[in-house]
């Protein structure tokens, strides 16, 4: 039993997402599979150039209070990044150049410092400070996720996240593929992921 987990690094709720379902996922016996993307590009062909949460002030005020609540509630720390969103496209790209299994503590690591310190994450140093912090070579990764092999890998997965008609994030797609879309949808996708309707 597997669930792609489609995440974006500028995402609020894919912040508390990626904090807490790896665990849920092992307690169910569900295998992972960490998709990061970009969801610019998916709002730019809606007509968006910018975050529905900016877009449309009303929700954005509720977002931040639901994020604050959240977050209190998962005992996360939480603070807005400035500017909302953040360019995650350097972020993106080294945790594509990263192995699979080295994924998901990079990338909790950098919603950490987006929504947890409010630390400007396509800054170079903030991206080097994670890495060091997480027992890699800096500038080996950084070297990595600068090719054009890495760049690709991350154009694939944006055109499969379009393929799969993914809108938002966080996004988790079953093997059957059922998409569940929103921090408080895992349960749901992990429940049709075991058979439990």
């Amino acid at each position: 039993m597997r669930i792609d987990f489609w995440y974006e690094f500028a995402s609020t709720y894919s912040y508390p997402a990626a904090m807490r379902i790896e665990m849920l996922a092992r307690d169910q016996g569900v295998a992972l599979r960490w998709r990061p993307f970009l969801l610019g590009p998916i709002f730019a062909e809606q007509g968006w150039r910018n975050s529905p949460f900016n877009i449309f002030p009303a929700k954005g005020r509720n977002m931040w209070r639901d994020m604050e609540r959240l977050c209190a509630r998962q005992k996360l720390p939480f603070h807005r990044p400035d500017p909302f969103p953040q360019n995650s496209l350097a972020a993106a790209r080294v945790a594509l150049a990263l192995a699979d299994d080295e994924r998901p503590a990079f990338s909790r690591a950098v919603f950490n410092a987006a929504f947890g310190l409010a630390l400007p994450i396509a800054e170079r140093a903030t991206l080097v400070t994670i890495l060091q912090d997480q027992g890699f070579s800096p500038s080996h990764v950084l070297e990595r996720s600068s090719t054009e092999e890495v760049k690709n890998k991350l154009k694939r997965e944006n055109d499969e996240a379009r393929r799969l008609g993914i809108y938002g994030a966080p996004t988790c797609i079953t093997e059957d593929g059922e998409m569940f879309w929103g921090n408080d949808r895992l349960e749901a996708a992990l429940d049709w992921a075991t058979g439990i309707r």
